[in-house]
């Protein structure tokens, strides 16, 4: 494995992240729990999951592709925090606390993505 995940910060803070997600979702309404949580708990599980993966592959260009699926994963999950504040499920102290993670999160996988040569 030419990319040790366990070593990699971006590896670390989504598994916080995952964490913090989590328990935020156990406070969204019963109704929600097949449809809004489900979708909010599999793309932050995702993101850890895809680097993870995209670092247990052999090339850089793997690597690169898994990636780009936990950025996309990371885009959903900032949507999916919206509409949970937008229908009034989470407060804006905790949007912004999510989104604030997200952005860093994001902005630290492009980077180490523009960083690997393909």
């Amino acid at each position: 494995m030419k990319h040790n995940f366990k070593n990699l910060e971006i590896w670390k803070r989504s598994r916080k992240l995952v964490k913090k997600v989590y328990i935020i979702t156990r406070q969204l309404p019963k109704e929600e729990l097949f449809v809004l949580t489900a979708q909010i708990r599999k793309s932050v599980v995702s993101m850890p999951s895809n680097v993870a993966e995209g670092c247990g592959r052999g090339t850089d260009k793997q690597l690169a592709h898994f990636l780009d699926i936990a950025i996309g994963s990371n885009c959903e999950l900032e949507t999916q925090i919206y509409l949970c504040y937008d229908l009034t499920y989470i407060n804006k102290e905790q949007q912004d606390t999510l989104v604030k993670e997200l952005s860093e999160i994001r902005r630290m996988m492009l980077s180490f993505r523009n960083g690997l040569s393909v």
